[in-house]
């Protein structure tokens, strides 16, 4: 089907299986469809590519070399929720034809890492297309039918089957129902398998393993693959994403480090000093990242004649400099041969059954909500009693024990705890951000007094997070209270 320019398209789309002597359906009727063209039949033929443990394919991701068609060229299709797909298109390159794109491999690059990308099945096509007219000329949607030839390489039996699709092109989910609705009634069915590369693939690929039975095992299972997904958002630079990525690197290790046992690691486990490694590298970009937003808006905020000199430059524009700067450190790390390593290790503890753990108060016992929030409890008494100059770092004590508490009682399932614990996490971020936001603060004014600029603002700014940070720590006794009367109940 026809794409835009653009190299990534999403493409919302439903499949059905049909026999040789359906018919194909009427969309008379329609009061959105206003006339229907059909097109030239197209013979299409494609060749997938995977791993050869067929990584993408576990993952409903296809990598395919087209030729024939208007769209001939390299696709890579990733899920985007139900009925959708984002597809990134290259176009067809002259010599080795079996080498795919750099831009493609790249995306999945973290599924791929160094293994080859090797051809997995062979797809041949004869579409007839059908395109739906509004009444201004515009087309909503196209209408396939499809026969198909198929085979999964290297020696897989050919197959062949006739199928249907309809996708939208500029029509809505409500189009796409009725649309559905008439294909229904000419005799056809929603097709038993989301792509043609996994019905070709259906005799020959490993069925997925079940998710884990013990919760702790199945959350970082869960995070593991999310972590793969936060990945390929991180290297389309996508907004927010290497926030996500980060805490997900985070609450993995957290989750680690509290049942370690289970997984047959200790304390000092290499893994968890390579996830604390990646977190730090991906904090490089983060961090300029919330300060470029923060300032950006506080200064925004302000009153004109309170922003004076080149403040914005300093502080807007150097933060996003220092966060291109980080992305690209970022995206270094996650092409290296250290990273595919770790992720590695994490696919062989997800695999691995869980080991017996000991009880009680042993050494290695799995945590507990009680062992987790006595670290809190703890963190939140040193703090009480630390000195003025100790109290950010102890401050951040009590967030790194609420952020375990908290990734732990998800895991098992008792949200309350958790969204208490997360309710300390946040406040104590705020505080955070505010103390980190002050030094930086203290640095750029120091700077902009040496080069001879109105220091003001930067006075405003940092009286403003001075009393955001008193403010977050004016709640904390409170949300402290509250996390322990949860915990109370929880036991």
């Amino acid at each position: 089907m026809g794409k835009s320019a653009d190299p990534r398209h999403l493409e919302v789309e439903r499949k059905f299986d049909v026999v040789e002597t359906t018919v194909s359906p009427s969309f008379d009727g329609l009061t959105s469809v206003a006339r229907v063209e059909r097109g030239p039949t197209q013979r299409l033929d494609a060749v997938y590519f995977d791993t050869p443990n067929r990584a993408l394919a576990a993952r409903r991701i296809t990598l395919r070399r087209r030729t024939g068609g208007p769209d001939a060229g390299w696709h890579l299709k990733l899920p985007a929720g139900p009925d959708a797909r984002t597809e990134v298109c290259e176009p067809l390159a002259r010599g080795d034809a079996d080498e795919v794109p750099e831009a493609l491999r790249d995306v999945v690059l973290a599924i791929v890492r160094d293994r080859p990308l090797l051809p997995s099945a062979r797809i041949s096509t004869t579409r007839t297309v059908d395109v739906l007219y509004d009444a201004g000329g515009n087309a909503l949607a196209e209408f396939c039918d499809d026969q198909v030839t198929a085979q999964a390489l290297p020696d897989g039996e050919p197959q062949h089957w006739r199928e249907w699709e309809i996708e939208l092109v500029a029509g809505d989910r409500d189009l796409l129902d009725r649309l559905t609705n008439r294909l229904l009634d000419a005799g056809a069915r929603p097709a038993g398998h989301g792509s043609k590369l996994a019905r070709t693939l259906a005799d020959s690929t490993e069925p997925a393993a079940s998710p884990p039975s013990d919760p702790i095992h199945r959350a970082v299972a869960e995070l593991v693959e999310q972590l793969l997904v936060w990945d390929r958002a991180v290297r389309a630079d996508a907004y927010d994403s290497v926030h996500h990525m980060r805490v997900t690197t985070r609450r993995i290790r957290s989750l680690l480090q509290t049942s370690g046992a289970t997984f047959g690691i200790t304390e000092d486990a290499w893994i968890l000093d390579e996830l604390r490694q990646l977190a730090a590298v991906l904090g490089g970009a983060r961090d300029a990242e919330v300060l470029a937003e923060r300032y950006d808006r506080a200064l925004t905020e302000l009153p004109a004649e309170l922003v004076r000199g080149p403040v914005r430059e300093r502080l807007v524009e150097g933060a996003r400099k220092r966060y291109a700067t980080g992305l690209r450190r970022s995206l270094n790390a996650m092409r290296s041969q250290r990273y595919f390593r770790l992720l590695d290790a994490l696919d062989a503890l997800v695999a691995a059954a869980p080991v017996p753990p000991p009880v009680g108060d042993e050494p290695g016992a799995p945590a507990t909500i009680e062992a987790a929030y006595k670290r809190i409890r703890k963190a939140a008494k040193a703090a009480e009693q630390a000195a003025e100059a100790e109290r950010d770092e102890a401050l951040h004590r009590i967030r790194k024990g609420a952020k375990r508490l908290r990734y732990t009682a998800a895991a098992i399932g008792a949200d309350k705890v958790s969204e208490r614990a997360k309710e300390i996490q946040t406040l104590l971020g705020d505080h955070q951000d505010a103390v980190v936001s002050r030094t930086h603060l203290s640095r750029q004014a120091e700077a902009a007094h040496i080069a001879g600029e109105d220091t003001f603002t930067y006075g405003v700014l940092y009286q403003m997070e001075d009393e955001a940070a008193r403010a977050a720590r004016s709640r904390l006794d409170s949300a402290l209270k509250k996390l322990d009367r949860t915990v109370r109940k929880q036991r």
